[in-house]
């Protein structure tokens, strides 16, 4: 594992491959599971704010949902997530010629909000475990997503490098430059010790 600032890295983050097939899996991710996605606490007052700005992307059932329910719930832990429609699909899911998407990512591609999506979502598969001075970030390997890691496996991109983006949103560029060094060293030093 690798430390940096206050976050741990996993070693399945920086050596396992992996990226999104979405037209393979049909974004799977967004139905199945026990529990809605993690929500941060920060993102509970952006969701309130925007709503009505999300609500024309959702579906009937979404809308039905969250007007019934509210915009989050809490898991079995009392941990944040998105509401779920009948314990099943998120409440933010609309389908796209049989594709499971995300309503607040089309209102930010449409650039009608700056919030692209719940973090936890952005960053999948990490998942961030949070402690009182630290995060934990783990790799989530879940079977649904075998044709992820199959074609990181054959593109040799790492997860690591899949979620740059996501990285760079939570924790900065700044650290995302010092992480992508420390991950580069490491990924060196394992080579020259396996010759």
């Amino acid at each position: 594992m690798l430390i940096v600032n206050n976050a741990i890295i996993s070693d399945d983050i920086i050596e396992k491959h992996f990226i999104c097939d979405i037209y393979h899996c049909k974004g799977i991710c967004c139905i199945e599971g026990d529990a809605g996605a993690p929500l941060e606490e920060n993102e509970i007052a952006i969701i309130e704010d925007i709503i009505d700005i999300v609500k024309p992307y959702m579906s009937p059932q979404g809308i039905e949902t969250i007007n019934q329910y509210g915009t989050f719930d809490y898991d079995v832990d009392g941990e944040l997530v998105t509401p779920l429609i009948n314990h099943e699909e998120c409440a933010y899911v609309y389908f796209e010629k049989g594709i499971a998407k995300c309503a607040f990512e089309k209102a930010y591609e449409k650039k009608k909000t700056k919030f692209q999506k719940p973090i936890s979502c952005h960053l999948y598969p990490i998942r961030i475990s949070k402690y009182q001075h630290y995060d934990a970030l783990n790799y989530h390997q879940w079977d649904l997503c075998k044709v992820a890691r199959k074609k990181g496996l054959e593109e040799k991109i790492t997860v690591f490098d899949f979620l740059k983006e996501p990285l760079i949103r939570k924790y900065g560029i700044r650290w995302y430059n010092k992480a992508k060094k420390e991950v580069d060293a490491f990924l060196k030093n394992k080579q020259n010790l396996t010759f």
